[in-house]
């Protein structure tokens, strides 16, 4: 009796912060185990960045998956209003709002649904997601589309023999270089498309200019171009010829 009135005693009740803490693990345990859930149902499969060139074509993949019921493409551009293709399996009908002709899908929807833009544009860079939605659950994927624009190169001399090197609409801005040490500092002017036109005019205490070749750095491509320009002589002043005293013009 005695013994066992002592390993009663020795028993210790479990305390109110030791429950807590059991329960704190229990309530993480869950939580982790409903997010787990959640991630495999939606299926969330990330995004992409995606680079192309203003005139060139872009095709934007989607999680492939079968026994699809719909598939929504939205189209979120940095400027101007949002489009959304769409397809329902049930009705195996496809739907378009607000999309331009050249965003469409590269192959039938029900056995692939890749998009594609035939012909890209300034206009066109943003997000691109796709939705799935299939028996297992919801998938989807964004691509982030940066658009480049090459810029124009225009080089010439102008009124003064001083060559001038341009480079026009670029996306993002190119970087203006010349062949020969310059010390010129270029000038930018921005456009409502985004795009940027970089002048730079040949600056040098020498007075050879001839040969004088620009370059012009770019993401989507670099070029160069040379011209001759021929510094225009200077022209006999007259305010230095009456200055003279001995100056023929005053002997008769």
């Amino acid at each position: 009796m005695g013994s066992s009135q002592q390993a009663g005693r020795c028993k210790k009740p479990t305390s109110p912060t030791n429950a807590r803490a059991t329960l704190e693990a229990v309530r993480k345990t869950v939580d982790t185990i409903v997010l787990l859930t959640i991630a495999a149902v939606t299926g969330a499969t990330g995004t992409s960045d995606v680079t192309a060139t203003v005139g060139s074509s872009s095709v934007f993949d989607c999680p492939l998956k079968s026994n699809v019921t719909m598939v929504t493409w939205k189209i979120n551009p940095k400027v101007g209003g949002s489009c959304t293709l769409g397809y329902r399996a049930d009705q195996n009908k496809t739907d378009r709002t607000n999309c331009s002709d050249s965003i469409h899908w590269k192959f039938r929807p029900d056995r692939d649904p890749t998009l594609e833009i035939r012909r890209v544009e300034i206009a066109h860079e943003g997000d691109h997601t796709c939705e799935v939605v299939t028996t297992e659950g919801n998938f989807h994927k964004t691509h982030h589309l940066t658009v480049l624009a090459p810029p124009r190169l225009s080089l010439y001399c102008d009124d003064h023999g001083v060559p001038v090197c341009e480079a026009v609409a670029g996306k993002p801005p190119a970087q203006v270089s010349w062949v020969l040490e310059s010390t010129s500092s270029p000038k930018e002017e921005a456009h409502d498309n985004g795009t940027v036109t970089v002048l730079s005019k040949f600056t040098a205490h020498s007075a050879n200019r001839t040969n004088t070749t620009c370059i012009v750095s770019h993401p989507a491509g670099n070029q160069s171009k040379s011209i001759a320009c021929h510094p225009l002589g200077k022209l006999p002043s007259v305010h230095s010829a009456f200055k003279t005293p001995f100056s023929p013009l005053f002997m008769h």
